[in-house]
């Protein structure tokens, strides 16, 4: 498999502060009310703190992806999918990246990527397995980003309906219930509202939303739970019964729903368009959700 660019893992976390802006949000008035840290949008995280190099930051972050995408390649046959091949590495006016993704005959869709401005101080990274419908294991997302802070989400999204499938809840979403309530009460972190309704109705019972500092103890504490996670959702991959053929059709539309619009209807998408041609940032949507290997099904 083709891999993004690594760097080391002795990365500090201390950024370069600058006044030039160069998003046109706007210095926050400090006269007016502010919104509480759990309800700001990027913009007006931004607007409240100077440009901040966060090259070293996104090193880390992206050893930490590349990591996981490492032992999702042990464990799964995989091939690159073609439909992202041209953006391996690209850059589009003021924002880069890199769009990696993969296709097997278990895990039906994997991206490894990155997006955003790293001398300025906003990151979107991404590493998501979307499994095939002969199990009914989870879906894993795990989002590392600045805004500058540190932004992280997780989840484990659901193949099923939680509230009508409550053994299904229970197998899958009671033995990550005691980390979700034990991270919640870390300090540290402020829980992160997503502006998106839709984005907001997928999130699971265990899912993490957190903004932080940009501190050490920070990073090496997403990385455990990160690392955790993981540990959680292979086993549960490694020991999980086949659903039955019958049931797979459904499962695997349902999948492929969710799928296309969670890619097209992320709030990221609106910033990113404030930074990069319409066409560039439609066809990077496409890649990611894999509309090409979709439309082949």
């Amino acid at each position: 498999m083709g891999q993004g660019p690594r760097t080391g893992n002795s990365v500090p976390v201390s950024g370069t502060f600058t006044t030039d802006r160069h998003y046109g949000f706007g210095v926050a008035d400090q006269n007016e009310p502010t919104k509480t840290n759990q309800t700001k949008t990027i913009p007006e995280f931004f607007a409240e703190a100077p440009d901040t190099d966060s090259m070293e930051i996104w090193g880390r972050f992206w050893d930490i992806l590349g990591g996981l995408r490492d032992r999702v390649e042990e464990r799964f046959e995989l091939t690159p999918h073609p439909s992202s091949a041209q953006f391996g590495n690209w850059r589009s006016g003021s924002f880069e990246g890199s769009l990696n993704t993969y296709t097997g005959p278990e895990a039906e869709w994997v991206v490894h990527s990155w997006i955003g401005n790293r001398s300025q101080g906003i990151l979107d990274m991404n590493f998501q397995v979307w499994l095939g419908p002969h199990v009914e294991v989870p879906h894993l997302v795990v989002v590392f980003g600045t805004i500058p802070k540190v932004f992280h989400y997780s989840d484990l999204t659901p193949r099923k309906e939680l509230a009508t499938n409550v053994e299904y809840m229970k197998k899958y979403y009671e033995p990550a219930n005691e980390d979700f309530l034990e991270f919640r009460g870390d300090d540290r972190f402020t829980w992160s509202v997503s502006h998106g309704a839709y984005m907001r109705s997928i999130i699971s019972p265990v899912g993490h939303s957190y903004t932080a500092e940009r501190t050490d103890d920070v990073i090496e504490s997403l990385e455990k739970r990160v690392g955790s996670r993981f540990d959680r959702w292979l086993g549960w991959v490694d020991s999980a019964e086949p659903v039955p053929e019958a049931e797979r059709a459904d499962l695997s539309a349902r999948d492929h729903y969710l799928r296309e619009n969670i890619y097209r209807l992320d709030p990221m998408n609106a910033l990113a368009s404030r930074f990069m041609k319409p066409d560039m940032v439609e066809a990077l949507i496409e890649a990611r959700f894999g509309a090409e290997q979709l439309a082949g099904r």
